[in-house]
């Protein structure tokens, strides 16, 4: 029976069966996918996940073992890379140190039979989308770094390419300019609609940027998903700790939707995993909340602990929370005045709550 990945259409671009080796190491291992044209895709995963593999794969600039790429309905595996259409932002810019921004960003239309007045037009436009109108005579040793990763990102859609491909296009610069220039590229994807694939080891990147997120470990894709999908919902323990801040308290089943933490019976979200592996309540700190004796929502599952430090980190604190099980976790919360007020004192016990939609259960590896 063929799955639903097999019934995608002409205007989608289909990835089935990717395998590519290096000296007997795999590095994609049957890497199947679908990415609707205009999507914007991030794969994400840790460094020899296979992300940056795949991409090159698409860019046609390694050749897989064995697979094949469709793309609009015409198969790309044995196309060279400057037949594909696509437009690429590296990491390092890879920008002509001699040309001047206007220079750079036509680079790509010199060899595409274009008037001069069309190129200049084309240079125009996509100056304008990336916000550096005027600079147009700037020299590359003269911009900032965000300003450089533009010119980059200008000159690969000036040609307005079937593809866009970027590999951790963002990761050189500080960390105030690569929130700003997520956004930029999240509203930039919005008005151009070009099909983006976006690699990237940086969780809270994905998060943001993303229309689905694909996970990657080992030469494999481990879940893919919208981005809530994949935070809230994480299917392996090794989605859940790469996405996120997550802390794994073992615990056991009681029922369909129940399980023990030592002495404390939880009401779960969802169905407890059909599975012979042990079981890891999923705790992430800003979904844990510190209980007052009076007025707490009935409904919340409540685990007792002891309090053994407060850590201040300006908009927030931390609470390391030794639980009656013995594990220590960490709870996070606002430093609002009423917020710091609740708070009981070191070596203190409190009580944790914990909605049981946010009650989270996963097998362990």
């Amino acid at each position: 029976m063929p799955s639903p990945a097999d019934d995608a259409g002409v205007d989608s671009i289909r990835v089935r069966g990717i395998r590519k080796t290096y000296a007997g190491v795999v590095a994609l291992d049957s890497v199947d996918l679908d990415i609707k044209v205009g999507e914007f895709l991030t794969v994400l995963g840790p460094s020899g996940s296979g992300k940056t593999t795949l991409l090159m794969i698409l860019a046609g600039f390694v050749r897989p073992d064995r697979g094949s790429i469709v793309v609009t309905g015409k198969e790309f595996v044995a196309l060279p890379p400057h037949r594909r259409d696509i437009g690429l932002v590296f990491q390092n810019y890879a920008l002509f140190p001699h040309m001047n921004v206007a220079e750079n960003i036509k680079f790509p239309l010199r060899y595409r039979n274009l008037s001069r007045a069309e190129i200049a037009d084309r240079v125009r436009r996509a100056l304008e989308l990336v916000r550096l109108e005027g600079l147009e005579d700037r020299r590359i040793d003269q911009l900032s770094g965000g300003q450089k990763q533009r010119v980059a990102l200008a000159r690969a859609i000036v040609f307005d390419p079937t593809m866009l491909l970027m590999d951790e296009p963002l990761s050189a610069l500080d960390k105030k300019l690569r929130e700003q220039m997520q956004v930029e590229l999240k509203h930039l994807h919005r008005r151009i609609g070009t099909t983006t694939i976006y690699v990237t080891h940086d969780q809270r990147e994905a998060l943001t940027m993303s229309d689905r997120i694909v996970v990657m470990d080992q030469g494999r894709i481990v879940q893919i998903g919208n981005p809530i999908d994949v935070y809230e919902r994480p299917n392996s323990m090794f989605v859940a700790d790469f996405l996120g801040d997550s802390q794994f308290v073992p615990v056991e089943a009681m029922g369909a939707n129940h399980v023990r933490l030592g002495d404390t019976r939880l009401h779960l979200g969802q169905s407890v995993p059909s599975t012979s592996a042990k079981l890891f309540l999923l705790l992430r700190p800003e979904k844990l909340e510190v209980l007052s004796a009076s007025g707490a929502d009935p409904e919340l599952n409540r685990i007792s602990g002891r309090l053994k430090e407060i850590l201040y980190q300006g908009e927030q604190v931390m609470l390391a929370v030794q639980l009656d099980t013995g594990q220590t976790i960490t709870v996070r919360r606002g430093t609002g005045e009423a917020m710091m007020r609740k708070l009981p004192g070191a070596g203190e016990r409190l009580t944790i709550g914990l909605h049981p939609k946010d009650t989270l259960v996963i097998p362990g590896a």
